[in-house]
């Protein structure tokens, strides 16, 4: 069972995540907050398995809420994806920095939030192609220059191939057909390059192809 914690302001809001996902076999809200001290408290508490959420919220942001979950150490597991009313809402690329393994405009089909739900827990980020491209394109434009990331020095050719093309918004299976492998083997090197560079998840991975330099502006296609 998928245990969700539900973190936003607006009642109504909640009343509706709450209706759709209760109705999942496979899904259950765990608990309800209304602002990101109440989020933190909880998921300490409840430990869910992600929490979507909310970027504005009273007394502690939605930013802050998740830098304190994703910052702790004993919450590693907790996956959070944040809920933004835009698809490009400037707060969402400091979100990704903060640690959220990926964002939900709230208005999102309802079979789409579901498919996040279980995509994120299954340990995929939530970068879905036509918002996460457009995502990378903002967040590559407003990147600083490249610093060194630690342990790049330590990943293979492939390795490193893979990343840049992970940093573009690909897929495991369009890196596998790019490079002509298996999609198994795309996510294999996709894992061990995670795990070289102690990246939380796939949204890290994208953020430190771009703040090494490894991907630059204008290298989406």
């Amino acid at each position: 069972m998928i245990r969700v914690l539900l973190a936003d302001d607006q009642l109504l809001v909640r009343a509706g995540f709450r209706a759709l996902l209760d109705a999942q076999p496979d899904i259950e809200v765990a608990g309800e907050a209304a602002d990101g001290e109440e989020a933190v408290r909880l998921v300490r508490e409840l430990r869910p398995d992600t929490v979507l959420m909310d970027i504005r919220m009273p007394r502690l942001d939605g930013l802050a809420a998740t830098r304190a979950i994703t910052g702790d150490p004993t919450l590693n597991e907790v996956k959070v994806v944040m809920l933004t009313t835009f698809e490009l809402d400037e707060y969402v690329f400091e979100a990704i920095r903060s640690g959220a393994s990926g964002f939900l405009v709230k208005d999102t089909e309802p079979e789409e939030l579901l498919r996040a739900v279980r995509a994120v827990v299954a340990g995929d980020a939530l970068l879905s192609p036509g918002v996460t491209r457009r995502l990378i394109a903002e967040f590559a434009a407003r990147s600083k220059e490249p610093v060194a990331a630690t342990g790049l020095s330590e990943l293979t050719e492939r390795e490193r191939e893979v990343m840049a093309l992970v940093g573009i918004g690909l897929s495991n299976e369009e890196i596998a057909r790019r490079l002509v492998v298996s999609p198994l083997t795309a996510k294999t090197h996709v894992s061990r390059t995670m795990v070289k560079l102690g990246a939380r998840d796939r949204a890290q991975l994208v953020v430190l192809a771009y703040e090494s330099g490894l991907v630059r502006p204008g290298w989406l296609g």
